[in-house]
């Protein structure tokens, strides 16, 4: 199916998130690389030695949870918009998700936007926690989400309604 649709199975993606354990302890980052490809912006911008690619750029990125700090400066580096940044530590009930965002309108601070899966299915609304947009991320705005915790590993893109 992914060779097909370039969507990843379930199974796929929680073998790239960490445990519910270390989520809740704070942010971490999620590396959802499927493909090797030519790529190691990650591994470079990660300060931490959180993210390893290794002498080959076309391996797929391993992410060391221990030295992860989910600063999001991988998740702002990456070309293919495949690192988000979950955070299960402020709340019993919401978990907070940092995904990049390439469209306009930018949303806003305390703006409900649609929360959208992998394939872009409408999965619940969500609250829109902050929006950082500096020059440094190269044009690669990091929305933060607050949405109810069962939908942790189905979120991955929001929709702004214009």
């Amino acid at each position: 199916m992914f060779e097909k649709t370039g969507i990843p199975s379930k199974e796929m993606v929680m073998g790239k998130f960490p445990s519910i354990e270390r989520i809740n302890k704070g942010p971490v980052a999620v590396v959802e690389c499927y493909k090797e490809i030519p790529c190691n912006p990650c591994e470079t911008a990660c300060k931490f030695n959180a993210i390893n690619v290794g002498d080959d750029i076309n391996n797929i990125p391993v992410l060391n949870i221990d030295n992860c700090t989910g600063c999001a400066v991988c998740l702002s580096k990456c070309p293919g918009l495949a690192i988000m940044v979950v955070d299960g530590s402020k709340s019993k009930e919401n978990v907070k998700i940092k995904i990049p965002y390439e469209f306009l309108p930018l949303p806003e601070k305390g703006d409900i936007v649609r929360g959208l899966d992998r394939e872009g299915k409408y999965v619940a609304d969500v609250t829109v926690a902050s929006v950082l947009n500096p020059k440094s991320f190269d044009r690669t705005p990091i929305i933060t989400i607050e949405a109810d915790r069962k939908y942790i590993y189905e979120l991955r893109n929001i929709q702004v309604e214009a």
